[in-house]
């Protein structure tokens, strides 16, 4: 066994994160932790790493465990290159050579796309000191590997590359990921933090939804019960006198835990948001002829592009080829070298960026939305208060009343997106809305996007949220070449997969032709002498000129000329005398290569 957890519980002051969670890892196991925002998720894994102090429990490793950890803010030492920060992380104990280490890590960051080793960390950005730092606890080869939103900052392409060397890999695993395909794919076991415990689930993500699901009936169930039950014993609270005898006692003492949990909360997971958008009419935005560089970086080359009404468009592509900086240009924050967008009248634009929104630190929960909208319509004169907004946000009276500054990064990702949906938009533009969001804010999302009236462009590297969200893709292949596909993501990479099997399969038949080929010339030159091959291939040329003049003879001779007849009857006869002659030598050679 690499880890045993045993009966950890923190706390932050008077608000309780978890209490008494026990688990243990053993080799080529692969844990997930999922949870809420503010449940405590990098909390433990922090507690676990030595970073955090637990209130209660121990933490037991087995001799001689090399542990990772790949934290969500990674450090770095000061002034230090790319290659002096991957050589500063090294352990000792790999079995690597100096050229070995050089060489795999050069590959892991080539995959990563980070390519100059020279390059100083401080003029990096954020998501490309997160993939520097997940390359060196993928390079150190640990027994047991953590990793707290190793998705955050890659694009699809890498997000499927780290899926398949992390299923190939004999480490232990411990990740905290919103990314539901990737937890499908390699996680073999589930942690679920909820109301302050922890619940096992032996499988993939698949299996835990259906046996959480299970759990929550059955919890719903026996509060059901309990609370009929209650209402019988508080009539007999009720009833009996004062003066009561052992049995009262104790029952009047049963009476006080059954009171606890009828009341506790019935698990609400299936959260409805259905806001009423402004309208919009059928002129939504035409992109005319855009194009975007900085330097020699292409990003956009006179682009065209008209969108339609309710339009739902994914945009896809690797880190670098513009994908961000066309929503930008579309909301109007960047300004494109050449061409324009026409945007219609009614189009009420909503950015939900990567940076967020402005807010006050010192301000309440409940006032930045307030500042935004004091409620919002839903339709049939039914209205949301701010405060009721929050609450569909996971964000409960006491919490709502908390400074912003209090916030986790998940939770103010989750007020940021709840004061986005607050202006009652037409049109949301969406980069990266699924960067620290739990995956319960993201199914409250999905279902808002699904049932949104009004237009919506997402850029996301979350393959289960663009999957269940839009219905076609632009994906941006770099040197400004942008792709148009109609359909969602697995369907572009079905595509994709089909179109490189294709052209697989082509490349080795050409191969196989091309082989076989040099195998018949090489078995000529082998029955032939040097003599009779350049022979037999000149006997090929002759009899093809010879044949054509024969043809041209015979259509002249169709057509007589008196003057001329005489001349082309005797160069026939010539040809012919010819072409017989050379073919029996022609046969001679070919025998010899049958």
């Amino acid at each position: 066994m690499l880890l045993q957890v045993e009966n950890i519980s923190k706390s932050f002051g008077d608000r309780l994160l978890f209490e008494n969670v026990s688990f243990s890892i053993d080799a080529g196991e692969r844990y997930a932790i999922v949870a809420q925002n503010g449940a405590g998720k990098s909390t433990l894994l922090k507690i676990i790493t030595g970073n955090e102090a637990q209130d209660t429990g121990s933490i037991t490793f087995q001799k001689d465990t090399r542990i990772a950890f790949l934290s969500q803010t990674p450090e770095f030492p000061a002034g230090a290159t790319i290659s002096e920060a991957c050589f500063h992380t090294k352990n000792a104990d790999i079995d690597q050579t100096a050229e070995q280490y050089h060489v795999n890590i050069k590959q892991i960051l080539g995959k990563l796309d980070i390519h100059d080793l020279n390059q100083k960390i401080e003029t990096l950005s954020g998501g490309q000191q997160k993939r520097i730092a997940l390359a060196n606890v993928l390079i150190s080869e640990p027994d047991l590997l953590m990793l707290d939103e190793p998705t955050n900052h890659l694009d699809l392409q890498m997000i499927e590359w780290l899926e398949e060397l992390l299923k190939r890999s004999k480490m232990a695993l411990l990740i905290v990921t919103h990314d539901r395909y990737f937890l499908d794919s390699v996680c073999t076991d589930i942690l679920e933090i909820s109301e302050q415990q922890m619940f096992h689930y032996k499988g993939n993500y698949s299996y835990y939804l259906e046996k959480r699901e299970e759990r929550i009936s059955n919890f719903n169930a026996v509060t059901e019960r309990m609370k009929n039950l209650y209402r019988k014993e508080l009539e007999w609270m009720r009833r009996m006198p004062q003066a009561r005898g052992h049995k009262a006692r104790y029952r009047t003492e049963a009476f006080d835990a059954l009171d606890k949990r009828a009341h506790e909360n019935i698990i609400q997971d299936n959260v409805q948001l259905n806001v009423k958008s402004a309208y919009i009419g059928s002129k939504i935005f035409e992109a005319q002829y855009i194009s975007k560089a900085f330097g020699d970086r292409v990003l956009l080359k006179d682009f065209y592009y008209n969108f339609s009404r309710y339009e739902k468009m994914g945009i896809i592509g690797a880190n670098g080829t513009g994908k961000s900086t066309f929503v930008k240009m579309l909301v109007g924050e960047v300004e494109p070298d050449s061409g324009r967008f026409d945007i219609g009248e009614t189009v009420r634009f909503a950015y939900y960026s990567q940076t967020g929104m402005k807010v006050n630190e010192g301000e309440k929960v409940i006032d930045a939305i307030r500042n935004v909208a004091e409620v919002v319509d839903l339709g049939g004169g039914r209205k949301l208060t701010a405060a009721q907004m929050l609450n569909h946000f996971l964000f409960p009276h006491e919490k709502q009343y908390d400074y912003i500054e209090k916030l986790s990064g998940g939770e103010r990702r989750r007020l940021n997106l709840c004061m986005v949906l607050m202006m009652q938009p037409n049109f949301l533009v969406l980069d990266e809305p699924t960067n620290d969001l739990d995956i319960t804010t993201l199914n409250i999302l999905e279902e808002y996007l699904i049932n949104f009236k009004g237009c919506v462009i997402v850029v996301s590297h979350d393959r289960y949220f663009m999957d269940r969200i839009v219905d076609h893709l632009l994906v941006f292949k770099g040197n400004g070449e942008v792709k148009d596909f109609p359909g969602n993501y697995t369907d572009y990479r079905l595509a994709e997969k089909s179109k490189a099997k294709v052209e697989n399969a082509n490349k080795v038949a050409t191969q196989q032709n091309e082989s076989e080929k040099r195998e018949r010339k090489h078995t000529e030159v082998k029955k032939l002498s040097y003599r009779e091959q350049r022979e037999y291939e000149m006997l090929e040329k002759e009899l093809e000129e010879l044949e054509r003049e024969k043809n041209e003879i015979e259509d002249a001779l169709a057509h007589p000329d008196e003057s001329d007849m005489k001349t082309q009857i005797a160069r026939y006869k010539e040809v012919k005398d010819i072409i017989d002659e050379k073919e029996m030598r022609w046969l001679e050679i070919a025998e010899k290569l049958s």
